[in-house]
């Protein structure tokens, strides 16, 4: 009996400490940093800096990121891929967390996630109103300062709004454009249908919980493909249970070097 009870001491001991471990590393401020060369040898080149989170849910973005992420300068375009906050989040809350990530950048993006609804459409549309930020309904508009750029962006799938024709209208096809869709299962039918320079997508949280390569989804990962980029983010906040195994939180800086078109 008592080596029963030893035993049975040290399993909940240990299993204690590994779901205290997925808790803290569910809490980890991870700033990945990625870098794309489209400049193509010219001496008219420029650089266009992005930063990429997704899946915040219930975190808070606290000044401790703010200043990491701040190491790597100022940012062009500050983008959020959707699942902003969840049932039960407070409206404050997703409101302090814009205000602190708009301030990053010269613009501020944003496109629906599965769950943002739940908080609120309407209070949702004030915030970034109030922040002079632009929500992207299946549309594309050109990027400040960076007249060869453009940025697209659609509604999630679970609002059955997606329109990617929407989304295309009006694009010059010598523009490089970033895509963000909050799931990536829609990447394919937006490659059907325009060659895009980088694919941004988050949703999948990498899985969340993974055992080596197994897990519910692929991990997150930056990969280029010749002249096309595709992200794919574990996301920052975590969803159903607050721990992580094998794919850390993370949001993203993206420098992208690229060649001025004639004109420019």
């Amino acid at each position: 009996m008592k080596r029963l009870l030893k035993g049975t001491g040290i399993f909940t001991l240990a299993v204690s400490g590994m779901v205290f471990w997925m808790f803290m590393t569910a809490r980890q401020r991870n700033v990945r940093l990625h870098k794309m060369d489209i400049a193509g040898g010219t001496h008219r080149q420029k650089k266009l800096s992005v930063f990429f989170i997704s899946d915040i849910h219930r975190r808070v973005i606290d000044n401790r990121l703010i200043k990491k992420i701040k190491k790597h300068g100022d940012m062009d375009v500050v983008i959020i891929g959707g699942d902003l906050a969840e049932n039960g989040v407070p409206i404050k809350r997703v409101q302090q967390n814009v205000e602190k990530l708009a301030a990053l950048g010269k613009a501020v993006y944003y496109i629906w996630g599965n769950n943002d609804r739940e908080v609120g459409e309407v209070a949702i549309r004030q915030i970034f109103q109030a922040c002079h930020g632009h929500i992207l309904d299946n549309e594309n508009v050109p990027i400040p300062g960076h007249p060869d750029w453009i940025i697209a962006g659609t509604d999630d799938p679970s609002s059955k709004n997606v329109d990617i024709h929407a989304a295309l209208k009006g694009l010059e096809q010598d523009k490089y454009s970033l895509w963000v869709t909050h799931t990536p299962s829609l990447f394919r039918k937006v490659r059907e249908q325009t060659n895009p320079t980088v694919l941004l997508a988050g949703h999948t949280h990498g899985g969340q919980i993974r055992l080596g390569p197994f897990g519910l989804h692929d991990k997150g990962a930056f990969t280029i493909d010749g002249q096309t980029a595709q992200l794919i983010s574990n996301g920052y906040g975590t969803s159903m249970l607050p721990l992580r195994f094998g794919a850390p939180p993370e949001c993203h800086i993206l420098h992208i070097h690229y060649g001025l078109n004639d004109g420019n």
